[in-house]
C-alpha cells in the first residue's frame, strides 16, 4: 500500500521524457500569489529523495539552497558583471582574462551547489604544474569572491573555495639588473622612441611605472629654484592603482631629477605639445605627462610594448626584460656607485631597507653619496 506523503513534504514523480526521478517542494507563495517551488533530480528514486530532503532541511534552517542548475560559471560571469564596481579598469580586464582562460573551461560547468573543497583542490593542483604561486594565489581569489559573491545572493549555501588552501606554484623568472654598458645602450635605443623621457626616469630616479603613468604635468618643475637651492623635481605623489595611491605611505615623496631627465622633459614637453596641435579637436586633455598621441592615459601593454622594441634596439632580447626591470636597474647602479642602503631605500620609496637588501644585497657597499649627483656622474 503506497502511502501518500503529508502536505508540505513535497513529492517525488518519475519523469519519461528526461528518464528521471523529480522531487519538487513549495516553499511559499511570492508577494504576486505565485507559488514558490523548488525541484531537483535524480537518476534513481533514492537519490532524488535525499534531494528532496535537502531541500526541506536548508528551509528548516532558513537556508536558500539555491537554483540546482546555477553553474560555477555563472557564479564567476555574474561577479564578473556585478561584483567589480569601482575596480581599476585593468584590474577587471587582469581579473576576467584569468577567469576565462583558467576558471570557466576547468570548472565553469560544474553545478555551484556540487562543487566540493576536492574539486578546488584538484583544479589548483593542476594549475600549479604550469604557473607560478602569484597565478595561483589569484586564480584562487577570484574564483573565492564568485563564489562569495554567490552566496550572499542566496545562490549556494556555503563557500567551499574559502576551504581550500592555494598549493607553491613554479618559480616566476627572477628580476636582474642592467648592467652600466646595457643601460647606456638602452638610453641609446630610447633617443628616438616617444617613450624616451619615460625610459630615461625609470632608469634615472628609479619611479614605479604606475606612477610614471599618472604624473601630470603641474606635479614637474624643470626649473626649480635656484635662489634657494631647490633642483628641478618631480611629485611621486599618485599613480595607476585603484583610487590613485602609491603603494606605500613612503612611496610619496619628491625626487630632484639629474640633468638628462630635465633635458628629456623638456624635450618631451615639446614634442606633446606638437602633438597636441596635429591632433586638433581629437586631442583629449588630461594634463598627462606620458600619454597617447592624442593625450589618453598609457596602459601597461603600451609601455611594454614600446620598451621591448626599444631593448630589441638595443641589441638585447625583448622577452628577457621588462619595464620594471629598469627600476631594479637604478638601485644597483647606484649600489655599485658606492650610495649606503639607507639612501637607495628612501629613494627608492622603500618603506624599509628591508626590501632593497633582501633584492640588491650584492651591491651594496657603504659609502656616503647622494641619488642625483651620482645618476649625473653616471651617464655624463
Amino acid at each position: 500500500m503506497t502511502v501518500r506523503r503529508s502536505r508540505g513534504d513535497g513529492g517525488l514523480h518519475w519523469d519519461e521524457q528526461r528518464q528521471r526521478w523529480i522531487a519538487s517542494v513549495t516553499l511559499g507563495y511570492s508577494a504576486a500569489g505565485k507559488r514558490i517551488v523548488r525541484k531537483a533530480s535524480g537518476k534513481t528514486k533514492t537519490e532524488a529523495k535525499a534531494k528532496l530532503k535537502e531541500i526541506l532541511r536548508d528551509q528548516d534552517d532558513g537556508l536558500a539552497s539555491g537554483p540546482a542548475n546555477y553553474t560555477v560559471a555563472d557564479a564567476v560571469t555574474n561577479w564578473l558583471t556585478y561584483g567589480l564596481q569601482g575596480r581599476a579598469a585593468e584590474t577587471v580586464a587582469n581579473y576576467r582574462t584569468l577567469s576565462e582562460k583558467h576558471i570557466i573551461p576547468s570548472l565553469g560547468t560544474r553545478k555551484l551547489r556540487e562543487l566540493s573543497a576536492e574539486d578546488v583542490d584538484r583544479w589548483l593542483i593542476s594549475k600549479a604544474k604550469a604557473h607560478s604561486t602569484r597565478t595561483i594565489r589569484l586564480l584562487h581569489s577570484c574564483l573565492n569572491r564568485a563564489v562569495t559573491f554567490a552566496q550572499a545572493r542566496d545562490k549556494v549555501k556555503r563557500n567551499v573555495v574559502a576551504l581550500c588552501g592555494v598549493p607553491e606554484g613554479q618559480e616566476g623568472r627572477t628580476s636582474k639588473s642592467l648592467t652600466l654598458e646595457q643601460a647606456a645602450e638602452i638610453l641609446a635605443a630610447a633617443e628616438s622612441s616617444r617613450l624616451y623621457a619615460y625610459v630615461v626616469l625609470s632608469l634615472l630616479i628609479g619611479a614605479r611605472t604606475e606612477k610614471l603613468r599618472a604624473l601630470v604635468w603641474p606635479e614637474v618643475d624643470l626649473d626649480g629654484d635656484p635662489s634657494n637651492g631647490t633642483p628641478a623635481w618631480i611629485a611621486v605623489w599618485r599613480s595607476v592603482r585603484e583610487g590613485g595611491d602609491t603603494k606605500t605611505r613612503k612611496s610619496r615623496r619628491s625626487l630632484a631629477l639629474p640633468k638628462r631627465c630635465v633635458e628629456a622633459l623638456r624635450a618631451h614637453q615639446a614634442q606633446q605639445a606638437k602633438e597636441r596641435q596635429d591632433a586638433g579637436a581629437k586631442w583629449t586633455e588630461s594634463d598627462l605627462v606620458f600619454a597617447s598621441k592624442v593625450g589618453t592615459p598609457l596602459d601597461s601593454h603600451n609601455v611594454r610594448r614600446a620598451f621591448r622594441k626599444i631593448v630589441k634596439d638595443a641589441g638585447l632580447k625583448a622577452q628577457d626584460w621588462t619595464p620594471r626591470e629598469m627600476r631594479h636597474s637604478f638601485v644597483s647602479l647606484l649600489s655599485d656607485s658606492g650610495v649606503p642602503l639607507e639612501d637607495i631605500a628612501r629613494l627608492a620609496g622603500h618603506s624599509g631597507t628591508a626590501v632593497t637588501e633582501a633584492v640588491y644585497r650584492k651591491q651594496i657597499r657603504p659609502v656616503l653619496l647622494g641619488g642625483a649627483e651620482v645618476m649625473d656622474r653616471i651617464f655624463s
